[in-house]
């Protein structure tokens, strides 16, 4: 076995440094195995393995993209590529799931519904115990695995599965009429079972929980401790699914331009750079918003409406601002709202944190999917940023994108800059673009950075060398560098300010190096705060590069981040612009004095003129 192995229940905080080594028992032993083990175990890459990892994600992205008429071929690829990782120790559990979650569907197009039926019962399962690696909801997963039973006829194992739904959704807080929903389920099936007794007491159960008030409010801990609701708008072209839940009202599928209001708890134990998710190695088994970051309620809202509230909910803030966060490949709706309402409050942004959720199939393997989609989101981007600008009443509106949601991002302001006939003597419409991890040809952004760059008051790129999914896209690519890579591959212009994020560390496929670690966070919130240059920043240093134009390098361990976003959270309040403004706030509110000769530099480098 390659690199060294640790027990995670020893070594929990590297479980986002590595990948998860599985026995050789065959995709479905294996997940049985890892659905009812305590035992997972990680492996370290070194730089042979990370290549060969690279090797095995690429090649899981592609898979459909010449066998999409010929699903027994593409079923052979999957079987060849899960066997690829397992031989090589790279798999991880998201691109396991992924490509079995696949292969369910090809059996399911085939007619072969016994075997998806076991497969997708065994997906869900793994959700549910390993919601923190996952990211997953279980409940559609044990929904969908019943109905394929109840189609067989399987009517024990159907109700296995509604039961195993009921849990999460108990686990998870959700309000009577979803619990009854079904409860009502489990009473068919007792009365397909012929078990009366058994449909009597569900029943009656679905009409008390019908009754029932949301008690996520019973949550609260000893002293009061719970969690914080955080109030994001949306705008997405996902289709609905038709399920009522919060975690999957949106699928992958294609809509229109849709406009909502959706609710994110955050617990008041958060630490600053995490989405906190149930663990099992904490034998968390469900969602509390007392202890992780939970998707409340998701409301669709009438244009009118939507602007009326967002320019009410504005008129009671100081700062008039708007953060929009656009996310990436492979994200589904839940975790790109909690992944915005994290984003907003780490930074203890006043503003009005704004998603937009293009249709990301939320998948490993929905790779080529998705580069498809994002193209048309674009366009909606547009339009959506348009009605922003001219209706949201905000003064400053902020961009943060990431991965390959920068695509619709660059496509978005490049039609924007040229449609407003902008040039460098134009007033900016934005305040501060950050493209992070940009998934985009870096040849053709480019070019596309030159139309936009009138658009805003300043351009960030942030970048990584140790960026995985960036790795593995610039291979489905002809091995043509992303505008997102770090290291010998950064992006240098004239017209963006580009940031070699690399020291922060890898992410796998998720790669949000921009919002898990504070620093990062830091480096935003000075931006979106005072405009700061990178030469006034915290933790950026010059490249040492010979080239004509710099860019800048973060230096991990430079920057007390915690504390620094914290105190310029204080001088935003107070709106603190000078450095006596600064120096008298450093000592009302750190009492640390070494703490205070710390950050004190690096605050007054801000509010020089």
């Amino acid at each position: 076995m390659p690199g060294n192995v640790y027990f995670l229940q020893v070594a929990p905080k590297l479980q986002r440094k590595g990948v998860v080594f599985f026995p050789s028992k065959g995709y479905l032993g294996m997940l049985k195995w890892l659905a009812g083990s305590a035992a997972l175990m990680i492996v370290l890459l070194g730089s042979p393995q990370r290549a060969m990892a690279e090797d095995v994600y690429a090649r899981a992205a592609a898979i459909g993209t010449t066998l999409q008429d010929d699903p027994v071929a593409e079923l052979a690829e999957i079987d060849a590529t899960l066997a690829a990782a397992a031989a090589e120790g790279v798999t991880d559990p998201r691109l396991t799931f992924d490509l079995v979650r696949l292969k369910a569907d090809l059996l399911l197009a085939r007619g072969d519904k016994a075997e998806a039926a076991d497969l997708i019962a065994q997906l869900a399962t793994l959700a549910a115990r390993y919601r923190d690696l996952l990211g997953l909801a279980p409940g559609p997963l044990y929904r969908e695995a019943a109905g394929l039973y109840e189609d067989l006829e399987n009517f024990r194992a159907a109700r296995a599965q509604v039961l195993g739904a009921l849990e999460a959704q108990r686990d998870g807080g959700l309000p009577g009429p979803v619990l009854a929903r079904t409860l009502e389920r489990l009473a068919d099936l007792s009365d397909r079972m012929a078990r009366p007794a058994d449909a009597e007491a569900y029943r009656a159960a679905a009409l008390a929980a019908q009754a029932e008030v949301a008690t996520k409010e019973s949550t609260r801990g000893p002293g009061d401790v719970g969690y914080r609701e955080v109030e994001i708008f949306y705008a997405t072209d996902r289709a609905r699914t038709g399920d009522p839940d919060p975690e999957t009202f949106y699928g992958w599928g294609r809509g229109e331009l849709e406009l909502g209001q959706a609710i994110v708890t955050i617990p008041d134990t958060h630490t600053k750079g995490a989405v906190e998710a149930p663990s099992i190695w904490k034998l968390e088994f469900g969602p509390n918003p007392a202890k992780h970051v939970m998707l409340k309620s998701v409301t669709p809202v009438e244009t009118d409406a939507y602007f009326a509230a967002m320019n009410d909910r504005l008129e009671k803030r100081d700062r008039k601002e708007i953060l929009v966060f656009i996310h990436g490949y492979n994200v589904a709706f839940e975790p790109a709202a909690k992944r915005a309402a994290q984003l907003s409050y780490d930074m203890n942004y006043d503003g009005l944190p704004v998603l937009y959720s293009w249709p990301s199939a939320g998948s490993t393997t929905g790779y080529i999917s998705d580069t498809a989609v994002v193209e048309l989101s674009g366009r909606r981007l547009w339009g959506f940023l348009e009605d922003l600008v001219a209706r949201s009443g905000a003064q400053t509106i902020h961009i943060v994108a990431h991965s390959m949601g920068n695509r619709a991002l660059t496509d978005a302001l490049e039609l924007m800059s040229v449609s407003h006939g902008l040039t460098a003597e134009s007033k900016p419409i934005f305040g501060q673009v950050v493209f992070a991890a940009p998934d985009v040809d870096a040849g053709l952004f480019a070019k596309m950075i030159e139309t936009i760059r009138p658009i805003a008051r300043r351009l960030t790129l942030y970048a990584s060398k140790e960026d995985w999914a960036l790795a593995s896209s610039r291979r489905l690519h002809g091995n043509a560098p992303r505008a997102g890579q770090g290291g010998e591959f950064v992006l240098v212009s004239d017209y963006v300010d580009s940031v070699d994020m690399s020291e922060l560390g890898e992410d796998m496929l998720s790669h949000s190096y921009f919002a898990d670690d504070s620093s990062a966070l830091a480096d935003m919130m000075s931006l979106f705060w005072h405009n700061t240059a990178p030469d006034r920043r915290c933790g950026l240093q010059q490249s040492a590069s010979a080239a004509a134009l710099p860019y800048w390098i973060y230096k991990r361990g430079k920057c007390q981040s915690q504390t620094l976003m914290d105190v310029m959270a204080l001088m935003q309040r107070d709106n603190v612009q000078t450095g006596k403004g600064v120096q008298r706030l450093l000592d009302s509110a750190v009492e640390d004095t070494q703490m205070r000769d710390r950050i004190a530099p690096v605050l007054l480098r801000m509010v020089e003129r």
